[in-house]
């Protein structure tokens, strides 16, 4: 089976690695930067000049992009080249109305399609230790899981196409919750004369214990905010998830003001930097 890998951004370049080093056959690989693609040639990988190119060429296709808008363009140029031989694995977190959209037109050209976000970040990117929600057909999950184990250690079903998504979207909001109380209560520590270190081994004795904080502790107490996962895509998940609870009608107050938060982010300039650079918001912001 012939891999093509479309979107080799932060997260993509490393997926794609894994895939190259651990498949036995070729792998396409395209971005819209030439660097990008040339360094994944690199690994091993087969350069293309287009989506259409990659998808052409392969009979697994996958796409790691930022959003629905970029998942769509993509459909656009490939749509022509895809039949009852192909499979298409979205895994951008994108709004799951419009990949459920993208799914029944993939389908009316006889394709399988699966939706299948990842958690974590770089560094679980890199070791191939991914979590992964998957959405789409038992048939297509069973057929497609050995490849997403390429990617990830953890991988989930949650039910159709679209519901990796849905999934995505709520984990992302609860980590947007529990960063945001972490933000807050940590500043409060190192106003009181505890350092973030100090508070996180203390916080370790308890049940606020939390994988954000024992992640990223170091990394606040540095101020090193080196993006593993940015502001900026943070902030668009975190607004995904607020459309989402509305169009269920589901009231989210906590979500609302981790948005709030991100919108600051954003608007300070923030966005190109790690997701725990929210600190900075949450520091600077002023008492009522």
């Amino acid at each position: 089976m012939k891999i093509g890998f479309i979107g080799l951004g932060i997260m993509g370049s490393a997926m794609c690695a894994n895939i190259i080093h651990k498949h036995d056959d070729e792998v396409f690989v395209f971005d819209m930067d030439k660097e990008k693609t040339d360094l994944l040639a690199k690994e091993g990988g087969t350069a293309c000049s287009s989506c259409l190119e990659t998808a052409r060429r392969a009979d697994l296709i996958i796409t790691m992009v930022p959003k629905s808008s970029h998942v769509k363009s993509v459909m656009a140029e490939i749509l022509p080249v895809l039949d009852s031989s192909k499979t298409w694995i979205d895994m951008s977190t994108i709004e799951p109305a419009a990949s459920v959209e993208i799914s029944e037109k993939v389908k009316e050209k006889g394709a399988s399609f699966l939706d299948a976000p990842v958690v974590k970040s770089r560094p679980a990117a890199e070791a191939g230790k991914l979590g992964i929600y998957v959405g789409g057909s038992e048939e297509d999950y069973e057929r497609v899981l050995p490849v997403l184990s390429y990617m990830g250690e953890n991988i989930i079903r949650m039910g159709g196409n679209g519901k990796g998504l849905v999934m995505k979207i709520c984990h992302n909001a609860l980590v947007s919750q529990i960063q945001n109380g972490v933000n807050e209560t940590s500043l409060l520590a190192a106003a009181n004369g505890i350092d973030i270190l100090t508070f996180a081994k203390a916080i370790s004795y308890g049940g606020g214990q939390n994988f954000y904080l024992d992640s990223k502790k170091e990394v606040i107490a540095k101020e090193d905010f080196t993006t593993a996962f940015s502001i900026a895509n943070m902030h668009k998940d975190v607004h995904i998830c607020l459309n989402l609870a509305q169009e269920s009608g589901v009231y989210m107050p906590g979500e609302e003001n981790a948005a709030r938060v991100y919108d600051e982010a954003m608007e300070k300039g923030f966005g190109s930097e790690d997701f725990s650079a929210t600190v900075k918001a949450v520091k600077e912001r002023k008492p009522c």
